[in-house]
């Protein structure tokens, strides 16, 4: 039977935690996973910064070999990654276990992990090698895989999540359209092209969930 499990780390055991020392008030989004021998999540999105003024010069962590701006999305920045997996991490036992992650989501103060093994005992698996490795996390969650929750198992964001519902009550997605981009955008208080990305992005992934399968 598969299985999810949240996990909590607080930001100092985790290699972007130096992000944090230099914009606090940031979020970092890993995007998706497709595992490949040493290859895991090349990606991440950064936001709440202030991308005119955004300078990854002099983040270092000995996880991290290279952090590199590939775009800007609105006032998000797509960042590329590359991981020194000399260095253990929770991404190390994902790589050395059969579970993979669903999401990651950091903020300064802890960072919140998803993962999913094909049984309770690939879960159990990650645990024993974070304890063996001296990883601390905190199991927070761990249920039976479900058809539908509260969204988080379709890699949406927070953000994402509620640009979605918000567009959907507001009669977005209705024929004739009873609300404009601009006027949600407005509603949540961020400028249309950051709705426009929210919205864009959540949909992307909530097909890539729910009708692609993964041969596809």
């Amino acid at each position: 039977m598969a299985i999810e499990a949240s996990f909590v780390a607080t930001q100092g055991t985790f290699p972007l935690a130096e992000v944090f020392e230099k914009f606090p008030a940031a979020q970092i989004e890993l995007d998706r996973v497709v595992p490949a021998t040493q290859v895991l999540i090349p990606y991440f999105w950064l936001q709440d910064v202030d991308s005119e003024e955004i300078d990854l010069e002099g983040i270092t962590h000995p996880g991290i070999d290279d952090l590199r701006i590939i775009d800007t999305v609105d006032d998000e920045l797509f960042v590329r990654i590359d991981w020194n997996f000399n260095y253990e991490s929770v991404l190390s036992a994902i790589l050395e276990t059969d579970v993979a992650l669903v999401s990651a989501i950091g903020r300064e103060d802890k960072w919140t992990f998803e993962i999913r093994g094909e049984s309770q005992a690939d879960v159990a698996d990650f645990q024993t090698y974070c304890r063996d490795h001296d990883i601390p996390v905190e199991l927070t969650e761990l249920h039976a895989l479900s058809p539908l929750r509260s969204g988080q198992e379709y890699d949406l964001t927070d953000a994402q999540r509620e640009a979605l519902t918000l567009a959907y009550a507001r009669g977005y997605f209705d024929s004739p359209r009873q609300a404009s981009q601009q006027d949600i955008a407005a509603e949540l208080d961020i400028t249309r092209q950051a709705f426009a990305s929210r919205l864009q992005r959540g949909t992307r992934r909530l097909i890539a969930s729910t009708l692609v399968r993964p041969s596809e």
